[in-house]
């Protein structure tokens, strides 16, 4: 994946995930450009998920990061752009597959169920895991609905 500048967002129950994945790109030499939230005061995923999902259509930030508690609510905004591919991870293995297979721009972590840790391996996993392509492109072809 060619990595331009993360672009990452979250809700307040991914903030303290948020902060230790700051701290992940920024010990990997990653430039990144962060969308909020800023702390842990009750707030909105979809804010943050629309404004990060802005970021990758306009060319601003690819890939992404975004974190909401379970990262259910995060993913499905961020999936309703287009040319934003979401993909939920809470294991190192799901990384590699949204990546090989889905071509997953956007890695997803539930803040409220993976530790750091098990971050980290996910984004170690998410970042160097390249999309394999051939019978799995057709696949991501068919994703956009064109109404």
């Amino acid at each position: 994946m060619e990595i331009k500048r993360i672009g990452i967002a979250c809700d307040h129950a991914g903030f303290a995930l948020k902060k230790f994945v700051i701290q992940y790109l920024e010990n990997h030499g990653y430039d990144y450009k962060d969308y909020g939230t800023y702390s842990d005061m009750s707030c909105d995923y979809s804010d943050f998920g629309h404004a990060l999902a802005e970021g990758i259509e306009s060319g601003e930030v690819y890939p992404g990061i975004g974190i909401c508690g379970s990262g259910e609510g995060i993913s499905m905004t961020l999936n309703k752009h287009k040319g934003v591919r979401a993909g939920l991870a809470w294991i190192p293995e799901i990384a590699h597959l949204i990546r090989q297979h889905n071509d997953a721009n956007v890695l997803v972590m539930p803040g409220r169920f993976v530790d750091n840790n098990t971050a980290e391996k996910i984004m170690d996993e998410f970042f160097k895991t390249t999309f394999e392509g051939g019978r799995h492109q057709k696949r991501i072809d068919k994703m956009p609905i064109d109404k």
